[in-house]
């Protein structure tokens, strides 16, 4: 089992689009866990409206609203999870239908894997959460648009699938370390505590772990 811990804040909108795109991966064999940092009724409306429709466990973790304290955010999900495999991921961060098969295909043991993201222009974030356009679904043609638009940064991540050859750094490297897409085993977070909640605003509690993690003897796949 994968446990997926999605962290979210006030952003509905954003949130149904992620949670939408979980719901619709081609690999069901995980639950989500809605790591909340304090956001108010809308959020828990949404989640409701969710978990009475969704094709797979869904449960929704809420801490009071002291500040952007993700670091603890993520460790409440975390503590919820039932699975032996975490993958940390964005709230506004809209998965692939093979995210949850891609991160299971990559796992190994001793490792953690950190992904990336593709970003999206303010316009095209206004026109895809107002339309609910299932941004997981669009085809390649639909995708060259967008980049050919400046819409995207990037287009390439989403068109290739590289194989799991070559992925481990052999050195500890501070590049692509992103926390909303990241994963990680269980017992391996365990054996450093998890995310630093000293962590308060916004960065580097996912540099901070990475090290900490590399210094533990886990190794680091770029995903």
């Amino acid at each position: 089992l994968i446990s997926l811990v999605v962290t979210t804040y006030n952003r509905p909108d954003a949130l149904s689009a992620v949670i939408e795109a979980c719901f619709a991966q081609s690999d069901r064999d995980f639950e989500i866990i809605i790591a909340d940092d304090g956001s108010g009724a809308p959020t828990r409306e949404c989640i409701e409206a969710l978990k009475a429709r969704a094709p797979l466990p869904l449960s929704h973790v809420w801490q009071e609203d002291l500040g952007f304290r993700a670091s603890m955010s993520r460790n409440r999900g975390i503590a919820a999870a039932r699975g032996d495999y975490i993958v940390i991921l964005d709230g506004d961060c809209v998965p692939q239908t093979d995210f949850i098969a891609r991160h299971r295909a990559l796992a190994q043991a001793n490792c953690m894997v950190t992904g990336s993201r593709i970003l999206l222009d303010e316009e095209t974030t206004r026109r895809v959460l107002k339309d609910r356009i299932p941004l997981q679904a669009l085809d390649k043609r639909a995708l060259l648009r967008l980049r050919l638009h400046g819409a995207i940064n990037k287009v390439l991540p989403l068109l290739v699938k590289l194989p799991d050859a070559g992925r481990e750094y052999r050195n500890f490297s501070w590049r692509r370390i992103k926390s909303c897409n990241m994963g990680m085993w269980r017992a391996d977070l365990e054996k450093v505590n998890g995310f630093d909640e000293s962590f308060v605003g916004w960065g580097h509690e996912d540099a901070d772990v990475a090290v900490r993690l590399h210094n533990a003897g886990v190794k680091r796949k770029d995903g």
